[in-house]
């Protein structure tokens, strides 16, 4: 079993920046793809991007391209999330996830079937 954790939400401007991180432990932690979701309230969970176990492969949504990173530890089985020029929009409950496929199709249609998550981060935006 694998165990994700976030941390690094909170309450930010517009246009200002945050550090997500998700530390993953436990025994069958190897190799896996690790991403990222969200959900603000009311809406559906959409993703947000995704890593490979190497670093080798990214997939961002449209939506954050050019202003939000994935990157990772994989010594510290930790992965995070650079998110700069925050927008209102950007608000929600961000949500790690792992499964041992980075494919972009797997993790692009609303994370259906990932193996892992963690209970999620709360990012406020204000305007």
């Amino acid at each position: 079993q694998v165990q994700l954790v976030e941390s690094g939400g909170g309450l930010v401007q517009a246009g200002g920046s945050l550090r997500l991180s998700c530390a993953a432990s436990g025994p069958s932690f190897s190799r896996l793809a690790m991403g990222w979701f969200r959900q603000a309230p009311g809406k559906e969970r959409e993703f947000v991007g995704v890593r490979s176990w190497s670093g080798g492969v990214t997939y961002y949504a449209d939506s954050v391209k050019g202003r939000f990173t994935i990157s990772g530890d994989n010594a510290k089985n930790t992965m995070y999330l650079q998110m700069n020029s925050l927008k209102p929009e950007d608000t929600g409950v961000y949500y790690c996830a792992a499964h041992p496929s980075w494919g972009y199709n797997t993790w692009a249609t609303g994370g259906y079937g990932l193996d892992y998550w963690g209970e999620g981060t709360l990012v406020t935006v204000s305007s």
